[in-house]
């Protein structure tokens, strides 16, 4: 018979359809396909739409609305039964502990420092680049 091994057929198992199991492959494939949510700030601020984004009293609710015939999620506080007001309540606070007490997300504001880092670093290189062709109070580019 196809697809029964020795083992099966002394114990009496029926023979299994379909593919072969595979193993850990399948499990590492999944793994791979399941990613860690991203912090979603509006500008460097935080929104109450991010997964790490969480109400003390439970009150948050994400629901859809229909915006010019679009679907968009808007949250909402079940205390109030309005929008959530975000980094401005009181019981709001960010799960990775990333909302800093000014409502500003610390991942935004390290993301900014960041591109102000590379910004200096470039200049520093193009500095290095013109003192190694001997060129002094020139632009690269003019040359």
């Amino acid at each position: 018979m196809l697809g029964v091994s020795p083992q099966d057929q002394r114990q009496g198992r029926p023979p299994q359809r379909g593919p072969p199991p595979v193993g850990n492959s399948q499990q590492n494939s999944v793994a791979e396909q399941r990613q860690e949510p991203k912090p979603k700030p509006i500008g460097d601020r935080c929104n109450p739409l991010c997964p790490f984004f969480r109400c003390a009293q439970k009150a948050l609710r994400i629901t859809v609305e229909h915006y010019r015939g679009r679907p968009v999620k808007v949250a909402m506080c079940a205390m109030v039964g309005d929008r959530c007001v975000g980094p401005q309540c009181r019981f709001a606070y960010c799960e990775k502990r990333a909302m800093l007490p000014d409502g500003r997300c610390a991942f935004a504001v390290e993301a900014k420092s960041r591109a102000m880092k590379s910004f200096e670093e470039e200049l520093q290189e193009e500095a290095r680049l013109a003192s190694s062709l001997g060129i002094k109070g020139k632009r690269l580019e003019e040359i």
